[in-house]
């Protein structure tokens, strides 16, 4: 598919809105590393903080791309409502893994839907729907070890 000036800033618009919720991924999940004693879920939360932010480079590049520049934005207003909240929850459960980790989760359910929209759109080129499909099938996997790691 190539990109008319119309379906070109339509494209622009949704990987902008996939690095939203990129953004707020990385955010909230420094922030949940901060707030969690366990050293080995610190770990883990800071690595999937480190992918989102792989993910936000290649959709920069994506953009790029289109013939447009891009800076980092701050995510947005769901994502920092879901920050908020985990700093709330934090200092209420004093480090408690379990609630943070139903933070992330509901963090990630959210990335996930987005993302299912967005292929379920189909507006895109080939190369570009590849790479929507690879980063939500690594957040499809995150979403299932946090899930795991609350099991037990």
């Amino acid at each position: 598919m190539t990109h008319t000036d119309e379906t070109r800033k339509e494209a622009i618009d949704t990987f902008e809105g996939l690095i939203s919720i990129l953004e707020d991924g990385k955010l909230g999940y420094t922030n949940a590393a901060e707030h969690v004693d366990n050293q080995a879920v610190k770990t883990d939360l800071l690595g999937y903080a480190r992918e989102r932010d792989l993910f936000i480079v290649a959709m920069q590049d994506e953009i790029n791309k289109l013939g447009k520049s891009t800076d980092t934005a701050g995510g947005g207003l769901l994502g920092t409502l879901h920050r908020t909240w985990i700093d709330i929850k934090s200092s209420l459960t004093a480090g408690d893994s379990e609630a943070i980790l139903n933070a992330c989760i509901t963090g990630d359910e959210a990335a996930v839907m987005r993302y299912q929209k967005v292929l379920e759109k189909n507006g895109l080129e080939a190369t570009q729907i590849a790479i929507i499909a690879k980063q939500l099938k690594s957040i499809q996997h995150t979403l299932m070890e946090i899930k795991a790691k609350k099991a037990h």
